[in-house]
């Protein structure tokens, strides 16, 4: 392929990098899931209403199944607008050739599934940051996350397809509503030589979901519902408020084990510099935000990876990372940008690998601040984005735009929403309507974290800034230092406008709608809503898949 065919759109591109994932992906198919068709709402949103009725004026029916409350949720989200919803992200790695690897829509690299072809048994993998702490409850970001996931296990996991597999429980039982039961593997042993204990296990869930425990766990609705954990005979039974029809999912996704008494023995520092888990490599390096180095445990339960050293590094710049692939000083790198494909491809000495994700990108406002504190001016916002151009132009075709924080495949998404138009006549006359003409707004962005995620922020705000009654621009931060302000758990500490992501692993509208957009969720910026808090508290009390 030549330089001039670098502009290479979305099914070209899936075409000739291959992947099972990949095409299904496209085509709108994920794992655990309807197609969000049969009990859809209706309605589209877009005349401001409240909710209570669809595209037509009509009453909508009370919602009845654990779906329909959910597909009820993304209407009222869609139609309330508390943030910008833009698109679903795609995972575009760049691959050195030597290396047999197949991209994850989880976002997840596990060195474990990496197969060295040529060449010695060590890998470096380049992210766009470090971590935040190797705390392995103590964190929100992917990036942190594909540091912890190399040294410890959890209690359930996920193949490369998504599907729930065992882990450190070898089974796994629903006893009654609100009480499920796991039998803990035997001869497991953390990285100090010590044997897990169901103890161990009980330990990590309550450390997550109670806070008397030992931290306050940013990751407490990963575990929604979850309220406490205990050794029963040998084994773990969890307990959760309600029915919690998604908890085996969430155990698949969340909550790594620590063992109990490596944890209380130490103070925080020590915790989030050196890691004592029961996954199949061991830190023998730590340099906060340089790199990580690991080895392989050699008594590690399951099969021995292929790789006997493994480094992590940073780079936020996406063409340093695609300079240091080519220059051969990285393996595997993240968020190779659609101008770069070619670059990477036609080298003989790297490929590139791609697959959608389930990460939603947006730009979320605080409900509590002007002028976001008016739905009309939300909307105003919503209308302003031309988010087609944005998917054709900046990211070439490499994202599926989205109305909704719940992206297609996962349950409860809701076929009848769509994203808002661009119309500009609309959106100034709601910015008149909202009291707030004139307004100076910005929009706060991380640097190459995500897929072109500054010059998506351009966008926007190049795109709003040509409403004749609002102005914006855009301002660049450091990923860990916004994300921080955004996962302190105090909504004050959140900026007013900005662009992140969010990834869910689940399949599950829950568990982004949750923490992001209800009340009393550990992330959110929009919390005035009873409508959704109530639909999503009705949600996670009635049956589903398991």
């Amino acid at each position: 392929m030549s330089r001039e065919d670098s502009d290479v759109n979305r099914r070209t591109y899936l075409k000739y990098v291959g992947g099972t994932a990949a095409t299904v992906g496209l085509a709108g198919c994920s794992e655990g899931g309807g197609d969000g068709e049969d009990g859809s709402d209706g309605g589209d949103g877009e005349d401001g209403s409240d909710g209570e009725d669809g595209e037509d004026g009509e009453e909508l029916p009370e919602p009845e199944t654990r779906e329909e409350h959910l597909q009820r949720a993304n209407l009222r989200i869609n139609q309330r607008a508390p943030w910008i919803f833009l698109n679903r992200q795609y995972s575009v790695y760049g691959i050195a050739s030597r290396l047999d690897w197949d991209a994850r829509r989880d976002e997840r690299i596990e060195a474990q599934a990496i197969s060295v072809t040529e060449g010695e048994p060590s890998v470096t993998i380049t992210q766009s940051s470090m971590d935040s702490g190797l705390d392995p409850h103590d964190h929100r970001e992917t990036p942190t996350d594909n540091i912890v996931v190399q040294a410890h296990d959890g209690v359930l996991g996920r193949n490369a397809d998504g599907d729930i597999i065992d882990a450190l429980a070898t089974d796994y039982e629903r006893l009654e509503e609100g009480r499920v039961r796991f039998e803990i593997r035997d001869g497991v042993t953390f990285h100090n030589g010590d044997e897990l204990q169901p103890s161990d296990i009980a330990y990590s869930v309550n450390r997550v979901v109670d806070e008397e425990v030992g931290i306050t766990s940013p990751q407490n609705d990963q575990l929604a519902g979850v309220t406490g954990a205990e050794v029963v005979d040998g084994g773990v039974e969890v307990t959760s408020d309600g029915i919690n029809p998604i908890v085996f999912s969430l155990f698949a996704s969340y909550c790594k084990v620590v063992q109990q008494d490596w944890i209380e023995s130490r103070e925080s520092s020590a915790i989030n510099s050196d890691m004592n888990g029961t996954g199949p490599f061991q830190v023998v390096e730590y340099e906060q935000d340089v790199e990580i180095v690991y080895e392989t445990y050699e008594d590690y339960w399951g099969d021995a990876p292929e790789i006997d050293e493994l480094t992590i590094r940073a780079a936020s710049e996406s063409s340093t990372r695609v300079s240091q692939l080519l220059a051969g000083e990285t393996d595997l790198i993240v968020n190779v940008p659609p101008q770069e494909v070619s670059r990477v491809r036609d080298e003989d000495s790297t490929e590139v690998t791609a697959v959608p994700s389930t990460r939603v990108v947006f730009n979320a406002m605080r409900y509590d601040v002007e002028p976001f504190s008016s739905v009309e001016f939300r909307q105003a916002l919503n209308y302003a984005i031309d988010l087609d151009s944005i998917i054709e132009n900046i990211l070439q075709g490499f994202a599926d735009a989205t109305g909704q924080p719940t992206l297609e495949g996962f349950v409860g998404y809701n076929g009848e929403v769509d994203p808002y138009p661009q119309d500009i006549e609309q959106a100034e006359q709601l910015v008149e309507d909202s009291g707030h003409a004139d307004a100076e707004i910005t929009l706060e962005t991380p640097v190459g974290r995500y897929l072109r995620d500054v010059e998506i922020a351009q966008a926007v705000a190049s795109q709003i800034d040509e409403l004749s009654n609002v102005s914006c621009e855009v301002e660049q931060r450091d990923f860990a230092s916004l994300a921080g302000e955004v996962t302190s758990g105090n909504i004050e500490d959140m900026p007013h406008f900005y662009l992140l992501g969010w990834g869910n692993t689940t399949f599950d509208a829950s568990q982004t709608i949750i923490p992001l957009l209800t009340s009393d969720g550990a992330l959110s910026s929009y919390r005035e809503d009873e409508e959704i808090d109530e639909l999503m508290a009705d949600s996670q009390n009635l049956p589903g898949e398991n």
